[in-house]
């Protein structure tokens, strides 16, 4: 191999052979640095002159890293990752307001308790925004968006609030006297979450009675569960204060566990990997 100085290679030859060997093609490479396919090619085949040595196998199918590609690409990744991280950290947008849009309940049950963490002499200030069903608008302002789903989304921070779990709760003065809660009125809520149908496929329970009260937050339905107005298939974590206080009980040991839940996420170009930590880690966030 050459003994000259990496000092003397451009660093885009560098930066071709790291992205064509972490995608495994040429093409994929191309297309996540807006650059040609050919270019793409020049620029490592100049590199594999320069360094005297093939860094990766040319095939009809394709390309496939060789030997020396293969033992050198971990090294070029954790270089370019601690230079994208230091130069992000140094030159990168250092918000001094954060604003996080989630629905009511999350801002006043989940994300609301845990403010006392945000107190600190250096923190930015924090605005919680309520974000209206259906209204993409809002979400233009937000440097962090809470979203229900899988977490979908590229070039994004992101992590989930809590493994979601549904199960039905009700007042401890409703049940006072019943056999069985499958019996009392039930409540229904408006959103993304599963349902009474869906509870049902998962248990065998009956669908009946069928919902006469329905909310369109998570928040108030918990207000109207409390005041006995009926049993709320409810999601545990958002709910827990109130089963601990006694002023709800689970009615059933029966679980659904979907797959969705709530989402943290903000774009990685508008927020830095030191503020983004800074706020998981205010919000006790694991």
């Amino acid at each position: 191999m050459s003994n000259l100085s990496l000092s003397t290679i451009p660093l885009d030859w560098v930066r071709a052979f790291e992205v064509a060997g972490r995608t495994g093609s040429f093409t994929a490479a191309a297309k996540e640095t807006n650059v040609t396919q050919a270019s793409i090619s020049q620029r490592i085949s100049n590199l594999e002159q320069r360094i005297g040595a093939r860094l990766f196998v040319r095939n009809p199918r394709g390309v496939t890293l060789s030997v020396e590609g293969e033992v050198w690409l971990p090294y070029v990744t954790a270089a370019f990752r601690s230079l994208d991280e230091s130069y992000e950290e140094i030159f990168g947008l250092q918000r001094e307001k954060i604003t996080i849009s989630a629905s009511a309940s999350v801002n006043e049950l989940w994300l609301s308790p845990r403010l006392r963490n945000w107190q600190g002499k250096h923190q930015p200030q924090i605005v919680l925004s309520t974000m209206v069903l259906q209204a993409e608008d809002n979400l233009l302002d937000a440097t962090i968006r809470v979203q229900y789903g899988v977490g979908e989304g590229k070039n994004q921070h992101k992590t989930p609030l809590y493994a979601e779990q549904l199960s039905p709760v009700a007042a401890p003065e409703l049940l006072a006297g019943q056999a069985s809660w499958l019996e009392l009125p039930r409540l229904a809520v408006s959103g993304p979450r599963p349902g009474w149908h869906d509870w049902a496929r998962h248990t065998g329970d009956p669908i009946t009675p069928v919902p006469k009260i329905r909310f369109d937050s998570f928040s108030a339905a918990l207000s109207g569960a409390v005041s006995g107005a009926g049993v709320l298939l409810a999601s545990l974590p958002l709910c827990a204060d109130l089963l601990d206080q006694g002023k709800l009980v689970r009615v059933s040991d029966h679980l659904l566990e979907p797959q969705e839940t709530y989402w943290m996420m903000a774009s990685k170009d508008g927020l830095t990997k030191s503020q983004w930590t800074n706020v998981i880690e205010s919000f006790s966030i694991t």
